[in-house]
């Protein structure tokens, strides 16, 4: 066997689509922000491509608690990571109290 052949099908390198050649995938509409659909629910607008081809829109629908969590999560998953966004629309939790020197905004 040839070192450059996989010796089996994991083996062989991920496609450039992310991993992901067939099956389910979700993603966030660009297009479209998060917003409160009620006084308890936030709405996530969702694109559903399955085995890469568009198949349609999805919500995904979050509590007020569950929002909260993930916002939680999610600013603990970037912690160290470089701020991108510019200050005003920034977490809290994202911000240096100390004084960040990484992205300035004009």
């Amino acid at each position: 066997m040839d070192a450059r052949t996989p010796s089996h099908p994991t083996d062989q390198p991920a496609p450039r689509n992310g991993g992901f050649p067939h099956g389910l995938r979700i993603s966030r509409v660009p297009s479209k922000p998060v917003r409160r659909e009620t006084e308890e629910t936030l709405a996530i607008p969702l694109w559903l491509q399955r085995d890469g081809k568009f198949d349609g829109d999805v919500t995904l629908r979050l509590s007020l608690s569950e929002a909260e969590l993930l916002h939680a999560q999610l600013c603990r998953a970037l912690d160290g990571v470089p701020v991108t966004t510019p200050p005003d629309r920034t977490p809290e939790c994202r911000k240096d109290v100390r004084g960040s020197k990484g992205v300035h905004w004009p």
